[in-house]
């Protein structure tokens, strides 16, 4: 991978010296060689956007390398967006960055197509509670397993599903099976395209309980689609969005109650419906390629 990244930075220094361009943007650490690259043979502004860090990715156990090729771009940039406060305030104490370089932001969605609105998936008798994502330590499924066995303990008539792969999912069909809920407990595997938004339409709640999530597009996604979201205080989107229920992702009861209030309670769901709907139709990513647009202006000493 290491030798990949060397690669693109060579070729990003070739394309630098014969394209014409004003300001050179770089994604996430796999790109910041290539950015700096670019930067160093044509004397053009460096603009970097931190998606995550390692210290999401990892769970605080940080890749010294990773760590590095990170840092070396931030230093290298003219100016840094980071796509939530959270992520900001990581490059700002984590890797010594001045916080006047460093602006927020946020993430958007993308309007959905009335084909994607109305799939019509199977609805299964009972209550859908969904996770979709990786199955990974930074996103938190084991809370979901134990939040879920203990709304279980309590209403028999919830079927829970965790929609993904990854190097922690064997673990939580193990963990699903000791806690006795396997026959509660769903595992479909990877979802892509629209897959994604037929397991959402079938769903009655949507959970992301991340250890740390710089932004999580997921739940917005969600909320489009009309299911009510609960989502973890630690994660970027709980910056911008009100109409969800926000609990600490190591808080389980916190989580089953949530859970469980919203299938118990046909009001609340409604609520939470209408309200999030109508909330994640604000967030648009025109308004957050207009502060891009501004930043660009900023490093090029237009405004």
């Amino acid at each position: 991978l290491l030798e990949e990244i060397n690669n693109y930075s060579i070729c990003a220094g070739v394309i630098a010296r014969t394209e014409e361009f004003d300001v050179i943007h770089s994604h996430d650490w796999l790109t910041y060689p290539a950015g700096i690259h670019a930067k160093q043979v044509t004397g053009k502004p460096l603009v970097i956007h931190v998606h995550a860090t390692d210290f999401d990715r990892s769970r605080g156990n940080v890749n010294p390398t990773v760590y590095n090729i990170e840092r070396d771009g931030m230093l290298h940039a003219d100016h840094i967006i980071t796509v939530s406060n959270l992520t900001r305030n990581t490059v700002i104490d984590k890797y010594g960055i001045d916080p006047a370089k460093v602006t927020t932001v946020h993430n958007a969605v993308t309007p959905l197509s009335e084909e994607l609105l109305n799939v019509n998936p199977p609805r299964a008798k009972e209550k859908v509670v969904t996770f979709l994502g990786r199955i990974t330590m930074q996103k938190g499924p084991e809370y979901f397993v134990e939040a879920a066995a203990r709304v279980l303990k309590n209403n028999h008539n919830v079927r829970f599903v965790m929609a993904g792969s990854g190097d922690m999912m064997d673990k939580m069909i193990t963990l699903a099976a000791e806690r006795g809920i396997a026959d509660r407990f769903h595992f479909p595997g990877f979802q892509k395209g629209k897959q994604v938004y037929e397991m959402l339409k079938a769903s009655d709640v949507y959970v992301m309980p991340s250890v740390s999530e710089p932004f999580g597009i997921s739940p917005l996604e969600a909320m489009q689609m009309g299911v009510p979201s609960i989502i973890s205080k630690q994660s970027g989107c709980a910056e911008i969005l009100t109409n969800v229920i926000k609990t600490d992702y190591w808080d389980i009861d916190a989580m089953a109650n949530a859970i469980y209030s919203i299938v118990t309670y046909p009001a609340m769901h409604a609520q939470l419906q209408e309200d999030g709907l109508n909330e994640v139709n604000q967030i648009t990513w025109d308004k957050a390629g207009a502060k891009v647009i501004d930043i660009y202006n900023r490093v090029l000493h237009r405004n």
